[in-house]
């Protein structure tokens, strides 16, 4: 058996904290995994486009005066989401404020996750304990995690006008999936930073060709469920496993298949829940080459997440999209994320 190197040889230095490092990374995924899930809740009170104005720090604090909340009030009246819906319907000052909370709430929550990374990385790394080759990773996940407040923007920034009604489905998808992908990126960091620990002469784990295949799928299937959500296509059908008592329903195809494809509502939410059974398939291949190498545990999880998420999606549309089920749905297809990552990562020790 190989010596592993002691904590006073050249290839391992005492000031590396992999430990502390891991234990921070996961708190971290664990606010990304809520702030998902608060996303989701703030997409479905149709809350997103109720703070017009991106003030980055001003806007930490919400109105605290009436003329405040009455100046946010008449800035939302301008756009089409007010004016064609939420005006016509109705909405008084006390509505508004249920919106504006919630867009608020997420976007603290941003803030939050901007400073709880930023602040011990800048810690860590004056203190010389983040080990050799990770300072390029860390500084990659800071990167996707400042892109993921400006794609949130954008998307705010394209529902701020008099013709429309919502923010774009495709901005939605690229700010929900950049928040996925950095979330996987935190956990695979932390796992390899754990390994590390126990084992200072240990490799990062490698992406093996089924880690690669099974996460292509899923995010196929991650990638529908955003369309989904941005189109309201949830509501596309009430029963399942049939569409309006067809198990293929009728697709306009009248202004081709490229537009088809990405904005016929009926279309996306029968992809989705169709999409879903090779997506399942794949992770069971993966769920059991994870047992065979050993890590039952990560098995378990991964086979739980998409049972779960199964029921949650199926639950979700027969309930008409009650809120709580979705955002429960989109808050497990996160957890679902994150036990991919955890069983990619269990096989890339081994290819390491």
């Amino acid at each position: 058996m190989a010596t592993l190197p002691s904590p006073g040889s050249q290839s391992f230095h005492p000031e590396w904290r992999p430990l502390a490092l891991a234990r921070w990374l996961f708190v971290v995924a664990a606010l990304v995994t809520l702030i998902v899930a608060v996303g989701g809740i703030t997409r479905l009170t149709e809350s997103g486009l109720s703070i017009t104005e991106w003030k980055p720090v001003t806007g930490t604090l919400p109105p605290m005066s009436e003329e405040q909340w009455l100046a946010e009030f008449e800035a939302y009246q301008q756009i089409g989401e007010f004016q064609q819906v939420a005006g016509p319907q109705g909405m008084t000052l006390e509505d508004y404020k249920f919106i504006y909370f919630w867009e608020w709430f997420h976007r603290l929550i941003g803030r939050i996750i901007g400073l709880a990374f930023a602040v011990p990385l800048a810690w860590f790394w004056v203190k010389g304990a983040i080990p050799t080759g990770y300072k390029p990773r860390l500084v990659a996940l800071l990167a996707l995690g400042g892109l993921q407040g400006a794609f949130g923007w954008f998307m705010v920034r394209s529902g701020l006008s008099t013709e429309v009604t919502d923010v774009s489905h495709f901005w939605l998808s690229i700010h929900l999936l950049t928040a996925l992908v950095t979330l996987g990126g935190l956990l695979w960091t932390a796992r390899d930073l754990l390994v590390l620990h126990a084992n200072p002469a240990a490799r990062p784990a490698r992406l093996t060709r089924l880690s690669i295949v099974t996460m292509v799928i899923l995010f196929v299937q991650l990638l529908l469920g955003a369309w989904v959500a941005g189109l309201n296509a949830g509501h596309a059908s009430d029963s399942w496993p049939l569409m309006s008592g067809q198990f293929l329903p009728q697709f306009g195809w009248d202004r081709g298949f490229l537009y088809t494809l990405t904005h016929d509502p009926f279309l996306l939410h029968w992809l989705h829940r169709w999409w879903a059974w090779p997506a399942v398939a794949a992770l069971i291949v993966m769920a059991r080459a994870v047992k065979r190498h050993g890590d039952r545990r990560a098995s378990i999880y991964i086979h739980s997440a998409f049972g779960v998420q199964i029921l949650l999606g199926i639950a979700t549309v027969m309930s008409g999209v009650a809120l709580w089920l979705a955002v429960a749905h989109q808050l497990v297809g996160a957890l679902l994320v994150g036990a991919t990552a955890w069983g990619a990562h269990r096989l890339g020790q081994r290819s390491a």
